[in-house]
Formats: C-alpha cells, structure tokens, sequence
C-alpha cells in the first residue's frame, strides 16, 4: 500500500490492510512517519516516505490548481524513496491511495499490477467535459499540467499523458456507499465496485458506552481536518446543552483549546477524537461537515445528519446528503444555535427520513464492506500471479 499522511485518506483502508493481515499476506505500508503506529496497528510493515503535504498544520491552499501542485511536489519527491524500497523487493500488487501519484509510476515502471484504494467519489463518463474541463480553464493550470507531463516523461511511467494518468484507473476499489457518488449509473462497474465503508471486523462498534440516563444521543464531529471551529463549537452547546433528553459527544480536534467553549453544560461530553463508527452505532443524530468518510459512517448508523460543509467536496457531499433525504444542511455562517436545534427537531421527528435512512442503511451494508474488499483484492492478486495467502 502507500498512501499520504492525511487522516481521511488513512483511516478508510486501514481495515482493508488488517483483513489482508490477517489472511495471511504480507502487506507493506508506504507512507510518512507522522502515520507509522496506524499503520502498525493494523500489522503492517510501514515503510518510511516522508511526505511534503501540509499535513501536520492543514495550511493548504484555496485555489484547486495550487492544492494540486502539492501532490504533485508529493509525488516528484517521494518516488525515489520508492524505488529504493521496492526495486529490489517489488510487490505482487500495489494498492494506492488515490493522492499517491508516484505510486501509479512506480508500479508501471515494474510492469505490476496495481489498485486504487478510493476514499472519496470517483470519476463518471461526462466527467472529463464537465469537471475536469473546468479546472484545466483555471489560472495556473497549464503550468501545472506541463509540469506534470515532463514528470511522467521521465519518472518511469508508460502512461505518459496527463489526462490517463490522472484519470480512471483500470481497477478502483471504493471504500464508500454507492448512494454518495454523483452519476452513479455512468461509473464504468467492470473498472470500479463500490464496497461501501471498511471498519475492522472485530472492534468496529468498541470504546465508547451510551450513557444509561441519556434518551438520545447526538454526535457532533468536523473531522480530523477542519477543526478549529470554536465559534461553531459554542452555538452547538448553546442549541443543544441542557436540551432535554440529550446527551452530546462534541469532538473539537486538536487545533481547538477546550477553554475556548466557555461553560460546558452537564449533558456535553467534549474530546479532541473519539471512536466515531462506535458512537454513531448508539446515537441517534449526528452533527458532521460531510466529510466522505463521516457520510459513509452516518449512513451505515441509519442517523439523521446536520451537514455543515467546511471544505473541498464537503458541499457537494452535503448537497448529497440532503438529495437522498437524510440530513440538513446548514453552512457554517448560518449555524446559530436556534437553526442547528431547529434541524434536529425536524430531523429525528420525520417519519418518512426514518424509512429512508433504514433503506440507505441496509443498502451500504450489503455492499460488504471490509471482507468484501479483501476478497476481491484477492482475486486480483491470483489473477496477477501472486502468491496464495
């Protein structure tokens, strides 16, 4: 596997690396130091590839080609490293995330197969005239691009053309609901199968007990990234401290100081992380910024959802949420404590939200989630020669 040090992008296939470990394979980690005990504890050999991306302070940048140029920085710098782990080591398959570009090359440079390991939506037929167009009309974007094709003609590649290498892989696995990704029905299925969200098999629902007292249980959550919210965080004790019948589990992250909340009502439990797959199993409501993989665990809970998009895909995400009939979405300039307390209410008193969040429920875990990945990956690997578990 190698990947990039970012949280979203680690969490969601580090399941996937448990099972195939637990199967018996050997199974290698490729990735920043910042993230080697993760890797670890899923009984992976981490490999050290120290990674350029703002990943430690989240200062990324707000135009999309910039952002863009950090992967490729990523991307330019870390494939020697590459090459000096598996040169003389290769893999039977590499699985890749897919921010991790030198990956692509590197498997291409030694003629082995190789699987993208997608946390987010993937590419539709239409997408290339209709996103992708879009961003190639940007400011910088025709530096990026020759940048990046004088990299692909020298790095090893044989997919040399931008567009190819950036675009669809032969073979995606997606580590989210089907219902999350837009145009679904014109996503090739013979190179992509949705697998739903990956959690470990044996501990996904441990480290976190409802309290007996409480009635109901709302989670509140922006992720590992967007976090220093403190102004958000003091509306959402405002709207649901001291509400009757609630019990609040309010995740700050790590960028935020807990004195900056001011008083903290009884009924308000605050933690910078929590085990969030186990507390959405208990709860009954759930707060998010509709990051891919808090939508993907909010479905698989059946919870009605309050998306509060910060970044990046997280309003397309939330637009989502709302389409499918199972959330409210309030902006972050808009989410005083009466809007957010009037979204619950609405919320966890429709009945017909209810029908569909069972139905949504239902559908993401019969797309087999972690055990259903590993298998096919699996069967990529004896198709590709390597060796039996």
């Amino acid at each position: 596997m190698v990947g990039v040090p970012l949280v979203s992008h680690v969490l969601p296939s580090l399941a996937v690396i448990r099972e195939l470990v637990a199967r018996g394979h050997r199974v290698t980690y490729a990735n920043d130091p910042a993230v080697a005990d993760r890797i670890r504890s899923a009984g992976a050999e981490p490999v050290a590839c120290a990674s350029v991306l703002p990943f430690a302070d989240n200062d990324w940048p707000d135009d999309p080609i910039a952002a863009a140029s950090l992967f490729l920085d990523d991307a330019v710098q870390s494939l020697p490293r590459l090459h000096a782990a598996y040169d003389d080591d290769p893999a039977d398959l590499y699985l890749y995330d897919i921010g991790a570009y030198a990956a692509r090359a590197l498997a291409e440079s030694q003629g082995r197969p190789l699987v993208q390991l997608s946390p987010t939506f993937v590419a539709w037929d239409g997408y290339e005239e209709t996103v992708a167009a879009l961003l190639r009309k940007l400011p910088g974007a025709d530096a990026y691009r020759e940048r990046f094709a004088r990299w692909l003609a020298g790095c090893g590649a044989t997919t040399t053309d931008v567009d190819a290498f950036c675009g669809p892989p032969a073979r995606t696995l997606a580590l989210i609901p089907r219902a999350m990704q837009p145009h679904a029905d014109r996503v090739d299925t013979g190179a992509v199968t949705f697998v739903g969200p990956c959690f470990d098999t044996r501990t996904e629902t441990e480290g976190w007990s409802r309290p007996e007292a409480a009635d109901h249980v709302l989670l509140v959550s922006l992720g590992s990234a967007y976090t220093r919210r403190p102004d958000f965080y003091r509306q959402c004790l405002a709207a649901f401290g001291d509400l009757p019948g609630w019990h609040v589990v309010l995740q700050i992250g790590t960028y935020t100081d807990p004195r900056e909340l001011g008083r903290v009502p009884a009924n308000v439990e605050v933690h910078s992380w929590v085990p969030q797959r186990a507390v959405l199993e208990q709860a009954d409501a759930f707060v998010t910024h509709a990051g891919m993989g808090g939508c993907g665990e909010g479905l698989l809970a059946g919870v009605p959802m309050i998306a509060v998009p910060q970044g990046a895909e997280q309003f397309m995400n939330a637009d989502r949420l709302v389409e499918l009939g199972v959330a409210r979405r309030v902006d972050t300039a808009d989410a005083t404590a009466e809007t957010l307390r009037t979204a619950l209410r609405d919320l966890v008193t429709d009945p017909e939200r209810i029908a569909r969040s069972r139905r949504l429920q239902a559908a993401a875990r019969a797309e087999g989630g972690t055990r259903r990945a590993a298998r096919l990956i699996e069967d990529m690997l004896a198709a590709a020669g390597g060796p039996a578990a």
